[in-house]
């Protein structure tokens, strides 16, 4: 088939190589370059480097918006079929008549809970036990269309978005593989969404890596896993930005109160233990620092900055 590929990030890369080892990539839609690096360079999106690195002779467009030039210049490749995988824009009526076979669309979620934009983060946020991708039709409505296939991911509550992330990229290109022949044979089954369970997520943002210490600390473990690598959990320390990379959560033997440091405030150190972690008391049970990092420094575990910064026990995190 003749395929016009949208996608940015590095999730939609293995879908892209597969894509181009199994069809005619006639195009490439992604998102505009975007300052990076200390000297803020325009770059382009990962999507569109591996582009020109397997794709050379198909066209790259990053456009501003989906006008009537840019639908000018995909409708004279003469795609077939819309393929998108973390694009980012919704898709109006005019564009998606380009399309013969209309376009599907690679969700990292099981459809239709967490529509909507970070849904790999807010499965880690809201800990569930299992996530997973779905391959949906196309519609106006955001990741309102039929579904045609699913897979489940079970979660164990130690994935961060980073290793999710990578995991849902694989699992996509493999999920997207087996549609799209089911699309070609004729045998594809799609099967709409029951709106009634839907939820929707969005956006991350900044201010909502900042811990709040009167939180329980299996929450706070849950934040420090999905801001990982984005935007990365913080606190102050001593009026510094502590960065948290890695955490974890302990609670007493029966799961239910606090074990110790009960009377202590929360965000209090409570001590460092060399095979747990920094133990902070939170809300509802300690969490262990495990891995940290001072704006200006490298991270580091919890024994080499414990090492370092010394009479960390009875310091309280966020003044």
């Amino acid at each position: 088939m003749r395929v016009l590929f949208a996608g940015s990030p590095e999730i939609a890369l293995p879908s892209l190589r597969r894509l181009a080892a199994e069809h005619q990539v006639v195009g490439i839609l992604t998102n505009p370059p975007a300052p990076k690096g200390r000297g803020l360079s325009p770059a382009g999106t990962p999507v569109a480097e591996l582009a020109a690195e397997i794709l050379p002779g198909s066209p790259v467009l990053a456009p501003e918006s989906l006008g009537a030039s840019t639908r000018a210049a995909i409708a004279a490749l003469r795609p077939e079929l819309l393929v998108v995988y973390a694009y980012g824009r919704i898709f109006g009526p005019k564009f998606l008549a380009l399309f013969p076979r209309g376009g599907i669309n690679v969700h990292p979620s099981l459809l239709p809970r967490w529509r909507g934009c970070a849904p790999i983060q807010h499965a880690i946020l809201s800990r569930d036990a299992v996530t997973g991708l779905s391959v949906q039709r196309i519609a106006l409505q955001m990741d309102c269309g039929d579904i045609l296939a699913s897979r489940e991911v079970p979660l164990d509550g130690s994935e961060t978005a980073a290793s999710l992330t990578e995991t849902m990229a694989g699992l996509g290109a493999e999920l997207l593989a087996t549609v799209l022949a089911s699309l070609e044979a004729g045998t594809e089954r799609a099967s709409a969404q029951d709106g009634s369970q839907a939820s929707y997520c969005g956006p991350l943002e900044k201010p909502q890596a900042c811990l709040d210490w009167s939180l329980p600390a299996v929450e706070l473990a849950a934040r420090v896993r999905a801001f990982n690598p984005w935007p990365v959990a913080w606190t102050l320390l001593r009026g510094q930005r502590l960065a948290i990379h890695e955490a974890a959560a302990f609670l007493d033997e029966a799961g239910g109160e606090p074990a110790l440091g009960a009377a202590a405030m929360a965000g209090t150190i409570l001590n460092v233990d060399k095979s747990r972690g920094i133990m902070v008391q939170t809300g509802q049970g300690r969490l262990a620092l495990r891995c940290v990092q001072l704006p200006g420094k490298k991270a580091l575990s919890h024994r080499e900055f414990a090492n370092g910064v010394r009479d960390l026990a009875g310091l309280c995190l966020g003044a």
